[in-house]
């Protein structure tokens, strides 16, 4: 058992033996099924703290030769699989953490360090097959599969750290793709590479230097989704466990999506709020605010506008594929868009093509680095939100419409109104601060269309729920009407209590008084 060859289990020995620990032994099966096949390729990027390097672990437990961990997978999802036996700890892996290498290297050394030291390991196995001085690591294992047969399963960790960290050496990492490249492709010894990381492989104009890859990225996971984050059912399991309300876990850490598993939640913040019993940003506490604060603050193609609108609980859309993945190289929004998609601060539907911000942690992130950012106005309308929402709640109209005129007024030069979906993002940016007792809903079906926006109280408050109509360029007793002709309210089901009803209209030709506002109580 070496460090880097064939490393054992510690690693997932430690994690099954945690006080919380998800079964996700089930990604085994897949990448059983792709060994020595054309899919054996595998490069999975997710962001921080989803519980890669823990994919990592559990992958070299189960194949590492030299080391029994049959145990530690007894009564887990792989047990049952027909493979479970036929791979379990047979293969030689090569465990590599880039993160490692890179660390104290300025230059192209890196590969060097990596060669140098995952080659020591190699001689003390099959010494006797590598009798060339100065042998690099490719040539080493064609000669050890040219005398033996023996086929090397590859786990590569923080695979992309090079693109991170040496953001400014465009030579060290073309030399560190050519490097794999000729470590990985169409050699004979591989069986598998696993490869994981925040970013997926890095373009070179048309083409990509690693392209045998099949890529499993945050755009799209495919077989992977499940083994991605914790699930819908994952969480509802644990928060029984741990007696914790599974509706403000779902609030906080919710709103990952992929075509399958529409509910995927952050794993580490999950962990840390059940562990602590408390809710609060963990997982972006493990990275300051400035780094979003770069990307935000970028603004092609008016993307401080499509900011706002997500922050006000609207949807924009994206197109992923001019993306290089990297973290230079930005020629329009979406490639922004799409970086933070991969850095875990924007969610994406691959069906509607769109982002937006995941949850109730991702949307302080945001906060935390507008308040820094320069986005003053901004800063003041989500300021204002308190007393706008405790002004609507004790159902002072007149102060809600001079409120939101303020509001408005501040936005102005980042959001226009030219519509009521336009209207609705500015909405619920004013009503910013309720999302601590809220769970915000656009366009929420009612069975006879849509309510604009519906505020749900979550459980732990004691707070009415609020039905929002808007209408632009029409009189708000409209609004009010339309709730109550189309019984938006009875689509509430599972909710018993007040109900606070709130007709909001936009006059766009009154410029001193543009927002009007009606506001009655009912209870269900």
């Amino acid at each position: 058992m070496g460090i880097y060859l064939n490393p054992g289990n510690k690693g997932f020995r430690e994690a099954v033996n945690s006080e919380i620990y998800v079964d996700k032994t089930g990604l085994i099966s897949l990448t059983n099924k792709y060994i020595n096949t054309e899919q054996k390729y595998i490069c999975v990027s997710r962001p921080r703290r989803f519980g890669k390097s823990m994919a990592l672990k559990m992958l070299a437990a189960y194949y590492s030769r030299g080391c029994d961990s049959e145990e530690l997978f007894l009564g887990r999802a792989i047990e049952t699989d027909e493979t479970f036996q036929k791979y379990r700890n047979r293969y030689d892996v090569i465990y590599i953490n880039m993160q490692h290498f890179l660390i104290g290297v300025e230059n192209q050394a890196v590969t060097h360090y990596l060669e140098q030291e995952v080659l020591e390991e190699l001689w003390e196995e099959y010494g006797e097959y590598i009798k060339k001085p100065g042998v690099g690591l490719a040539d080493a294992l064609t000669r050890i599969y040219a005398r033996t047969e023996k086929e090397f399963l590859f786990l590569i960790d923080e695979w992309d750290c090079v693109m991170r960290e040496r953001q400014e050496s465009e030579a060290m990492q073309k030399q560190y793709l050519d490097f794999l490249r000729k470590l990985l492709k169409d050699q004979p010894y591989v069986a598998l590479v696993y490869m994981t990381g925040i970013l997926p492989v890095k373009k070179y104009g048309q083409h990509s230097a690693l392209n045998m890859f099949w890529e499993y990225s945050m755009i799209n996971q495919f077989a992977f989704e499940k083994y991605t984050g914790f699930t819908d059912a994952e969480v509802k399991a644990l928060c029984e466990q741990y007696q914790m309300d599974f509706e403000e876990i779902s609030n906080w850490y919710d709103g990952y999506r992929f075509k399958e598993f529409q509910h995927i939640y952050n794993p580490r913040s999950v962990v840390a709020a059940l562990s602590c019993r408390h809710l609060s940003s963990y997982w972006t506490s493990t990275e300051t605010y400035d780094a979003l604060k770069i990307y935000i603050d970028m603004d092609f193609d008016d993307l401080r506008s499509d900011i706002v609108k997500m922050l006000g609980g609207e949807r924009v859309r994206v197109n992923p594929l001019t993306y290089q993945n990297d973290m230079c190289n930005f020629k329009v929004k979406d490639d922004v868009l799409t970086l933070l998609i991969h850095l875990g601060y924007l969610g994406y539907d691959s069906q509607t093509e769109e982002v937006f911000i995941p949850n109730k942690e991702i949307v302080r992130e945001f906060e935390n680095a507008m308040r820094v950012g320069g986005w003053t106005e901004v800063m003041r309308v989500l300021k204002a939100s308190e007393k706008l929402l405790e002004d609507t709640l004790r159902g002072d109209a007149d102060s809600v419409a001079l409120m939101l005129d303020s509001a408005h007024t501040e936005v102005a030069s980042v959001l226009t109104y030219n519509d009521e979906n336009s209207l609705g993002c500015a909405i619920g940016l004013a009503y910013y601060s309720a999302r601590k007792d809220y769970r915000l809903i656009r366009e929420f079906p009612t069975g006879k269309g849509f309510a604009d926006v519906v505020f749900l109280p979550l459980p732990h408050t004691s707070r009415p729920a609020l039905v929002v109509e808007l209408k632009y360029d029409r009189k708000v007793t409209a609004a009010i009407q339309q709730i109550k002709d189309r019984h938006y309210t009875q689509a509430l089901e599972n909710y018993a209590g007040e109900i606070v009803l709130v007709g909001i209209s936009y006059n766009k030709d009154n410029l001193e008084k543009p927002h009007s506002c009606v506001i009655e109580k009912v209870s269900k």
